[in-house]
């Protein structure tokens, strides 16, 4: 009954920024208890890495590997989290997965492509 939809990758090159959107839609009582909103991302023959989260209160954490460059937000009146990404390498090469939750359901979207060239 929640439906994610990612918008914003593309094709960048190093050193370059993209800024992803993340829109939740659906049954009303469910959209308006997600807790937590984030961004995986997957690699080819990689794991599914956590990017960002944030929870509903503002509680923000990042992984490692993206501390310093990346930012999340979120607004949750319009059921949105978005991903600033700066200063972009080519290992940030993945499909961007938004992810939101509450107690009971997980929810994926479809992901969107980051390409970042050499």
């Amino acid at each position: 009954q929640v439906q994610l939809v990612e918008s914003g990758g593309g094709l960048v090159q190093a050193g370059g920024s993209l800024r992803l959107s993340c829109v939740a839609s659906g049954s009303f009582l469910r959209v308006r208890f997600i807790r937590t909103m984030g961004w995986y991302r997957q690699a080819p023959g990689k794991q599914r890495e956590l990017v960002a989260s944030i929870s509903r209160d503002g509680k923000i954490n990042y992984g490692d590997s993206v501390k310093g460059r990346f930012t999340i937000s979120r607004d949750s009146a319009k059921n949105t989290a978005f991903l600033q990404m700066n200063s972009l390498k080519p290992e940030d090469t993945a499909i961007y997965y938004c992810n939101a939750n509450n107690s009971a359901d997980d929810y994926w979207g479809q992901g969107t492509q980051v390409t970042v060239s050499a």
